[in-house]
C-alpha cells in the first residue's frame, strides 16, 4: 500500500466532474481521479473546516460507524478496471477488521472527516500514477512520450493548486 494525501481538486470545465489529485507522501507520483461534484463538495467542506448546523451524509456515516463501536482505520483505493477506480473502507469493530466496498471519491469524504490515512494499493499506482511532466532515470530527465492525458496534467499547476 502506497499512502496518498488529497493535494488539491480541480474543476473540469467542459462537465460536472472534478478531478481529485493524490501525492505519494514521500514520493513524486501522483493518482487523479475523476469524481462527482456532490462528492468534491464533500470533501472540500471538511478540508476547509466548514462546519454545519446537522450532520451531512459523509458525517452521519462517520458518527453510526462509531456510535456502533467502530474505529475508521484507513481507506485504500485498491484497484482500477474498464477506466473505473475501486475501494475500500476498512473499520475495526470488536476486534474484528472489516473492509467495506466504496467508491474511493465516497471513502476520501469519509477519510477527510475521520482524519485516517488514505492509501493507494501498488499496482494501481504503477498502473495510473503518474511523475509530472518527466520521468527521472539515473539523475537526467527523460522526456516521456506525451498523450493527451499528459497535456492535461501539464497544464495543471500542482504546487499552488487551488481547492474549488
Amino acid at each position: 500500500m502506497i499512502e496518498v494525501e488529497i493535494t488539491g481538486i480541480q474543476v473540469n470545465l467542459m462537465s460536472q466532474h472534478r478531478v481529485v489529485l493524490l501525492r505519494e507522501v514521500g514520493g513524486n507520483r501522483y493518482l487523479t481521479i475523476w469524481i462527482g461534484p456532490f462528492e468534491a463538495e464533500a470533501i472540500n467542506v471538511r478540508l476547509q473546516e466548514v462546519e454545519f448546523a446537522r450532520p451531512l451524509t459523509h458525517d452521519l456515516l462517520k458518527n453510526t460507524i462509531e456510535a456502533l463501536g467502530g474505529v475508521i482505520q484507513y481507506i485504500i483505493v485498491t484497484d482500477l478496471q474498464n477506466d473505473t477506480f475501486y475501494g475500500r473502507i476498512v473499520v475495526s469493530v470488536d476486534g474484528r477488521e472489516l473492509e467495506i466496498d466504496s467508491r474511493p471519491s465516497d471513502a476520501m469524504a469519509l477519510a477527510v472527516r475521520a482524519a485516517v490515512p488514505i492509501y493507494v494499493a501498488e499496482e494501481v499506482m504503477d498502473t495510473a500514477g503518474i511523475v509530472p511532466e518527466q520521468d527521472l532515470i539515473a539523475g537526467e530527465a527523460i522526456e516521456r512520450e506525451s498523450s493527451a492525458f499528459d497535456d492535461f496534467l501539464k497544464n495543471l499547476d500542482i504546487d499552488d493548486l487551488p481547492i474549488h
